[in-house]
């Protein structure tokens, strides 16, 4: 699928983080993801093929 990725918004990746949180917030993008686990803060970099790959939805961010 041809997600359209931003800073703000939030991912649902296929496979759970050892915390059990299956979300991430977006805090860069480019070729490489910088990702925030929703659960327990963790902050990784995946490269970006790996997050297109591994992504099954996406939550936009709404801004106010």
């Amino acid at each position: 699928m041809g997600w359209e990725y931003a800073v703000g918004d939030v991912v649902k990746l296929k496979k759970p983080h050892p915390c059990g949180s299956f979300e991430w917030e977006i805090l860069r993008v480019g070729a490489d993801f910088r990702l925030k686990c929703t659960g327990c803060g963790h902050q990784v970099m995946l490269p970006r093929r790996q997050v297109e790959k591994s992504t099954k939805n996406l939550i936009k961010h709404q801004e106010t």
